[in-house]
């Protein structure tokens, strides 16, 4: 295998300090991996350690799950459909279109590779980029979980929304296509590993505070604050229980919720759902292909009923995590004149104090786990990567790295006109992770669903917590508005990603 100096990183096998995974088998009699050329995790930590593989082989690997087409012979697709399950929008036994057996397209089973929804690297050109892990345009969107779509407002059948989504809507034909449930656009994974990192290193800070409260004396109240963004508050009673009253983070009723879901920061996903880039494989893996992971339902499990199991194994998800956490970062372009007064602006609106725009983390490695612990990244962690050399971020002062992504991975409430409607949500429909800016400049169309194609109109979209500051931009002379679209002009994506790793794959 090619071994290459600058692109080896520095590993730590927690196989030395922790129980050893079990070897995950490659295939059985009802079924088999995708990727059989994939060895077992085991062996692949163990050929890292000696030298045989080096980081790009194994992201290389990674490249192959996330671009290679699924068939059935795969896993591809659900089971038979049975209404006895009860839900027919589950993953497992969804309908399928017209009956075709393979594809639904209105609630998943709609591509059957990763790469078909990230491949437009840049659309800032007449001709767009392409390549591995970019945006999709508005023809890639998820459509999830619709239980109506009147694409003609043929009648008054606007939803009503459970109480604290969105009970204020007019019962009129209003021109509005009504449709009850989700449209996401898909996003880039550049610089993907550093977002993780850092939400890491918040979930270890916010999960710190909550252990103090507990054992604080009764009345005890403490900001849940980490890398300057504010969470709410933890009070203690004095007995070890603790009141939350927590913002931006988590469902809105964290009543029940298991202790794992509590005080995690989950970057990933429109409306912040995922804890790591691997959290949500797992989902797009059963939602968009109908695969079932083995560490979702078990090895030589066959949950879905379509005569296959062990669909997608440990090893294949463990090198896609790999390939995700390693995409090359987003880039500052030069700020000229104009651009460098259109930052300044930006800064003074206030963009910046949801829209930061870098943040730090401590350590320049990240964990990879598996099993993940959601409240505890720390747990289980067979590999740690060195995400300096690996995705090219820039070291800080401190011994960590800058991570520009513009955003503070906290939910905010986006006003009446950014609103989902999606009765089953757990989170609120107007509310959305600050959506990370770094790259933007190539990333059209914008905001979750990709209704702005430009970068005024995702702007001036804005509203609710941010209504004040899109008035203030709005209120601005033409010449400072464009100063300021020419600053987020600079913020491009990286030249021809991932490219390096096709030879490998030949």
């Amino acid at each position: 295998m090619r071994l290459d100096r600058w692109n080896k990183v520095l590993l730590a096998l927690a196989v030395l300090a922790a129980p050893v995974l079990p070897v995950f088998a490659t295939g059985g009699a009802s079924g088999g991996p995708a990727h059989p050329d994939i060895p077992s995790l085991n062996d692949i930590l163990a050929d890292l350690d000696s030298g045989q593989l080096d980081l790009d082989d194994v992201r290389a690997m990674g490249l192959s799950v996330f671009a290679t087409p699924f068939n059935r012979h795969d896993g591809f697709g659900d089971g038979a459909f049975d209404a006895a399950e009860g839900d027919n929008l589950a993953f497992g036994h969804r309908p399928t279109l017209q009956g075709n057996g393979t594809f639904l397209r209105l609630n998943g089973l709609d591509a059957q590779s990763c790469n078909e929804c990230h491949t437009i690297v840049s659309n800032n050109s007449r001709v767009p980029t392409l390549g591995f892990g970019g945006v999709g345009g508005a023809v890639q969107n998820a459509v999830i979980m619709p239980s109506m779509i009147d694409v003609g407002d043929s009648q008054d059948d606007r939803v009503q929304f459970q109480a604290g989504h969105d009970p204020d809507l007019q019962m009129v034909e209003d021109g509005v296509a009504d449709y009850n449930g989700r449209f996401a656009n898909p996003p880039f994974l550049f610089g993907g590993g550093g977002v993780e990192l850092l939400g890491k290193e918040m979930t270890a800070d916010l999960q710190a505070l909550l252990a103090q409260a507990r054992s604080a004396p009764a009345g005890t109240v403490i900001d849940l604050d980490t890398k300057g963004v504010h969470f709410g508050t933890v009070t203690s009673d004095g007995f070890g229980d603790v009141t939350l009253d927590v913002e931006g983070i988590g469902p809105e009723d964290i009543t029940g919720l298991a202790a794992e879901d509590v005080l995690v920061v989950r970057p990933f996903g429109r409306k912040g759902e995922n804890f790591t880039m691997r959290d949500f494989d797992r989902g797009a893996m059963q939602f968009h292909f109908g695969i079932q992971p083995v560490e979702v339902v078990g090895e030589d499990e066959d949950e879905d009923g379509d005569g296959l199991a062990n669909e997608v194994t440990v090893a294949e998800m463990s090198v896609l995590h790999i390939f995700d956490v390693t995409n090359p970062k987003p880039v500052q372009g030069r700020l000229d004149r104009a651009a460098f007064r259109g930052k300044r602006t930006f800064m003074n609106l206030g963009c910046a104090d949801c829209h930061r725009p870098e943040m730090s983390t401590e350590g320049r490695r990240i964990g990879l786990a598996h099993p993940e612990v959601a409240n505890d990244p720390s747990a289980n962690v067979y590999l740690e990567i060195d995400l300096a050399r690996a995705a090219g971020f820039d070291r800080g002062r401190h011994g960590g790295l800058v991570v520009p992504l513009f955003s503070d991975l906290k939910r905010h409430k986006m006003g009446a006109r950014l609103a989902e409607t999606f009765e089953r949500g757990e989170l609120a429909n107007d509310e959305f992770i600050t959506a990370r800016l770094w790259g933007i400049a190539d990333t059209a169309p914008y905001l979750h669903d990709g209704r702005a194609t430009t970068l005024y109109d995702a702007i001036e979209f804005h509203g609710g917590e941010a209504q004040s500051v899109r008035d203030a931009f709005l209120a601005l002379p033409a010449q400072d508005q464009q100063n300021l679209l020419r600053f987020l002009g600079t913020l491009r994506t990286p030249t021809r990603p991932n490219e390096e790793l096709v030879p490998l794959l030949n």
